[in-house]
């Protein structure tokens, strides 16, 4: 197992990864090599934090935090892993029978590179588990980049036609999560937590083929950003090999920043900026807290400001407003998927829709009359109000007088394009 060379291909296969996949093709390889020398490590990711989410960290918000017993932590990471692992395997299968439906050629070798290789951006996105409520999106744009990274790998692998990529992708991908679904249940039913996994099928031009999108569809939008994380690849390719320490710096931040920002540089708005956004009351209810900070790394931003309201009786709302600023390229994606869920409980429900252009999340529970409504402005802005209150109307109302147009009217503010 040589880690380096694992990191490599993940490098290359996320950013540049129409160049890689004749690489990948080409290579001699068995079953036993690639789960020994690849999946076998790189499955392992989401698994680990999942597990550090769920039993170390916690779910929780409104002053509670719930986590696994570390015992069946361990056990749902175990079987989570194996049953992941057969996944990919059966994946493959199912990858390799459709192969003559397609006008392909069938090489059970050749179809498990394809799932595993593009299987890679949803397990790196994995670490999305441990990212408070944008984890979902960051797990969503790891599926939507896999499914593209099938759409332009099976050509090259399985030779089927470029034009028949799209159907053959799409079969292989709803049979993808039907099992998924299946490890979930299993999964979850062991650690006695729930899960969710949404998605969305994505796909785009390959090569000079004569399959055409239209630039500005959801295939467009991700075609033309996955350009742009290929250029920024390259510029970070360069500077490795120029052996300059600060410019590989940059470099790498600029490469993070085309990855997570859609293919644009983005800094997040200062403090100061977001506080005219926290009013000094909420909901009937005066602010008793604030706080806003502005955080970053390898030159990647994110800026967030939160505030508590409450009373003398006890009621209390806590208002989350965020500038997700160098990963707006992620709220991008969900938006593009038109991403939706609807999920009812005998206590209450959760749904994610979009409305007037906008992703809306809302989640009610009817038994301590707790609840959180959620939007995403301009794809790059998220405004959350949560706490009890009589009905998820008044949250609603809560979040809805706040100066929605003007926090918008920011979403190009910090924006370098690339």
């Amino acid at each position: 197992m040589d880690i380096n060379k694992i990191i490599g291909r993940v490098q290359n296969i996320l950013l540049t990864p129409k160049t890689e996949w004749p690489v990948i093709a080409n290579e001699p390889a068995t079953v036993a090599d690639l789960y020994k020398n690849y999946i076998a490590i790189v499955a392992a990711i989401p698994v680990i934090a999942g597990f550090i989410k769920g039993s170390l960290i916690g779910y929780g918000g409104w002053g509670f935090t719930a986590r696994t017993p570390i015992g069946s932590g361990i056990v749902a990471a175990v079987i989570g892993y194996a049953l992941s692992l057969g996944v990919v395997y059966l994946i493959s299968l199912i990858v390799d029978a459709l192969a003559p439906n397609f006008g392909g050629q069938k090489n059970p070798v050749q179809a498990l590179k394809v799932t595993a290789y593009a299987w890679t951006a949803s397990w790196i996105a994995g670490i999305g588990a441990l990212v408070p409520w944008l984890g979902w999106l960051i797990t969503l744009a790891g599926f939507a980049y896999a499914i593209y990274l099938m759409f332009i790998g099976l050509p090259e692998t399985m030779k089927c036609p470029p034009e028949k990529s799209g159907g053959y992708t799409a079969v292989s991908i709803i049979i993808g999560i039907v099992l998924s679904w299946i490890v979930a249940i299993v999964v979850a039913g062991i650690a006695g937590t729930g899960a969710m996994m949404s998605g969305a099928l994505n796909h785009s031009s390959f090569g000079d083929s004569s399959v055409t999108i239209d630039k500005d569809s959801a295939l467009g939008k991700l075609d033309a950003w996955s350009k742009k994380v290929e250029s920024a690849g390259k510029q970070m390719e360069a500077a490795q090999k120029s052996g300059d320490a600060e410019a590989q710096g940059k470099a790498m931040g600029a490469m993070m920043g085309a990855a997570l920002g859609g293919g644009d540089a983005v800094e997040a708005l200062a403090p100061d900026q977001l506080k005219p956004f926290v009013p000094e009351t909420l909901g009937g209810l005066k602010r008793s807290s604030f706080s806003a900070e502005r955080s970053g790394a390898m030159g990647l931003q994110v800026s967030t400001a939160e505030a508590t309201y409450s009373d003398d009786a006890g009621k209390s709302l806590h208002l989350e407003v965020t500038d997700t600023g160098s990963a707006k390229g992620l709220m991008g994606i969900a938006s593009w998927a038109a991403v939706q869920n609807d999920r009812e409980t005998d206590h209450g429900y959760e749904k994610t829709y979009k409305q007037d252009g906008r992703l809306v999340h809302e989640e009610w529970n009817n038994q301590d009359k707790h609840g959180e409504f959620s939007i995403v402005l301009g794809n790059r802005f998220t405004v959350k109000v949560s706490g009890n209150a009589d009905s998820i109307d008044q949250l609603k109302a809560a979040l809805g007088s706040l100066n929605l147009a003007g926090l918008e009217a920011l979403k190009s503010s910090g924006v370098k394009n690339g």
